[in-house]
């Protein structure tokens, strides 16, 4: 039967510092998802949901519900860094929990570099005469020394910028509510939940599959669960970080409905002619803005994605950092990885292992003509097979074991069926290289493993019985 780790006690070396609270949990997970997510992908899914984007994103919230509620009940039996990597070992057993973390690495640790070029992308924009490549290192360098200076330090930065990000959003609604007082909608009023070219359930749940993919980075707060204040979620209390990451996947949706809502009634374009002109859904929002407010708030969203997807690869390299962490500590990785400053409390070497493979997936990704698409498509395959151990693992940890105060069908079974189904559908609709790469470095997690059970390393952490009861329900 699978078993816990046994963490080792506050101030031995091993366990990180309690120091971070709801607050800055919430801020962590707000940048990482970014609350203009949908900003860069509206046009795609406008023409693929024939119009309908914001009631897109409302299925997509009530889909990714599914990941939350597995998400907060491990946390509460498994209050541990390493998020899916330490409840797939709780749940399924040690090798599962190796093949989960290995997986998970392709979203914690490239992630970051997706939102790092994005960030260099928009200040290109803004300052065409520096290159790219040049904004995206620069990014990469700031969000590291911040991330080594201190969690509670790179919290409170990352609260001063998701204010910025916030203010910006509110100017948006603002002016978007103005322009459309005075000038109308160019769409009717009720299509962006019925369709500007008649209604399609099928459009929609195909849109809801790249939809979900603007969620990714919600559940990266599950890593900081050693660090958050408040307690651990067990002996009857609900775990800070389960609260936390259900507030944000709420909020989330809310933002990202009401965002797209706006853009759709101002799109000059309609969906089917931006099904017609693939080159067009790019800029779409951005064009939506321009048309319809002025070029002034374009560069303010612009300059608010620069900023913010910066910061949300600081969430995401925090984020991987604490995996790496994890996994070292229980000598799945180098056990010298596992080693936390003293002065900062963070664990300093996994995240500069961390920024250097994502300062080189970022830089090549920003000098080459495709490297955006195929970097994207590496990320989303790891996340995803990342959800689905989850769901698995609680399947495994309450429902097979029994563990818990009582034992039920539905959330025990069915929940996690339902979000282990959702996950693989959106799987099947990933593109081709995508499957290729998650099968690839699935192969090389089978030989890892083969080489960590052959030197003894799968079974050599000191394990206890987790606890029963209320607090493990």
């Amino acid at each position: 039967m699978p078993e816990l780790p046994r963490l080792p006690e506050p101030g031995s070396g091993g366990e990180l510092r309690r120091t971070l609270t709801f607050r800055d949990l919430i801020v962590y997970g707000l940048l990482f998802i970014a609350p203009m997510a949908p900003v860069g992908i509206y046009g795609a899914l406008d023409a693929r949901s024939q119009g309908t984007v914001p009631l897109v994103y409302v299925v997509a919230t009530i889909a990714m519900g599914f990941t939350a509620y597995s998400y907060a009940r491990m946390l509460r039996a498994v209050p541990h860094a390493g998020s899916v990597y330490a409840y797939a070992r709780a749940g399924l057993g040690p090798s599962a929990g190796f093949l989960a973390g290995w997986m998970m690495m392709l979203d914690y640790v490239l992630i970051p570099a997706v939102a790092y070029l994005f960030s260099g992308i928009a200040m290109a924009q803004l300052v065409p005469e520096v290159d790219q490549w040049v904004w995206t290192a620069l990014a990469v360098v700031v969000t590291t020394a911040l991330n080594l200076s201190g969690v509670r330090r790179a919290a409170l930065v990352g609260f001063l910028v998701l204010a910025l990000e916030l203010a910006a959003l509110a100017v948006f609604v603002v002016a978007a509510a103005v322009a459309l007082a005075q000038h109308g909608p160019e769409r009717d009023w009720l299509s962006p939940l019925t369709g500007d070219n008649g209604f399609s359930a099928e459009a929609v749940l195909s849109a809801v599959s790249i939809a979900v993919l603007s969620y990714l980075g919600f559940d990266a707060i599950a890593n900081f669960a050693e660090e958050a204040t408040g307690g651990r979620g067990t002996d009857g209390q609900r775990s800070p970080v389960a609260r936390a990451l259900v507030w944000c996947l709420i909020t989330t949706g809310i933002l990202f409905i009401i965002q797209t809502y706006l853009a759709a009634l101002l799109s000059p374009e309609t969906s089917q002619e931006l099904a017609d002109d693939p080159a067009a859904q790019g800029p779409a929002f951005y064009e939506a803005v321009n048309s319809s407010i002025g070029g002034w708030l374009e560069t303010l969203v612009a300059a608010s994605k620069a900023l913010g997807a910066a910061f949300a690869a600081l969430a995401g390299q925090a984020a991987a950092g604490r995996l790496l962490f994890a996994m070292a500590r229980d000598r799945r990785l180098p056990h010298g990885l596992a080693t936390i400053s003293r002065r900062t409390g963070v664990p300093w070497i996994t995240l500069l292992v961390s920024a250097a493979i994502t300062m080189a997936a970022a830089v090549w990704a920003a000098r080459a003509a495709d490297g955006l698409d195929r970097l994207v498509s590496i990320v989303d395959i790891g996340a995803l097979f990342g959800f689905g151990m989850l769901h698995l693992s609680v399947i495994g940890y309450y429902g097979l074991t029994r563990r818990g105060a009582t034992a039920g069908f539905v959330r025990d079974w069915l929940l996690p069926l339902v979000g282990l189904a959702i996950v693989v559908a959106v799987i099947v609709t990933a593109n081709r290289e995508a499957h290729w790469v998650g099968l690839v470095w699935f192969v090389v997690a089978l030989v890892a493993l083969a080489v960590l059970r052959s030197r003894g390393r799968l079974d050599d952490v000191p394990v206890e019985g987790e606890r029963e009861g209320p607090g493990a329900g």
